[in-house]
């Protein structure tokens, strides 16, 4: 019994993790496309291993039982929205500098 609840937070742990690989490396990729000198080579390639990762991911925790890969994509959806939340606060956190940096003062 406490076996199975271990098993099912750290499932659910592991598809956080994955989710914020998938979502922290997409928010990073969009971030250096913009500066890059191949944008669509990095989207691309950014894309591939995103995927290949969350797939292999996937593949290993779900291990045929349909409940793990439910916790785990449960997991991985509350992960989208952890790295939306903290994206955001880092991207509001860099506007404002750019704000200051710009005008000199603080508003």
């Amino acid at each position: 019994m406490m076996n199975d609840i271990l098993t099912m937070i750290l499932v659910f742990l592991e598809g956080i993790i994955l989710g914020v690989i998938f979502f922290g490396g997409l928010w990073f990729t969009v971030k250096k496309s913009i500066n890059a000198k191949l944008p669509a080579l990095l989207i691309s390639s950014s894309l591939f291993v995103r995927i290949a990762i969350t797939m292999l991911g996937f593949y290993f925790v779900g291990v045929g039982n349909w409940q793990r890969l439910l916790l785990c994509l449960l997991g991985f959806i509350t992960a989208r929205f952890l790295v939306l939340f903290i994206t955001k606060k880092i991207d509001a956190k860099n506007v404002n500098l750019d704000k200051i940096k710009i005008n000199g003062t603080q508003s």
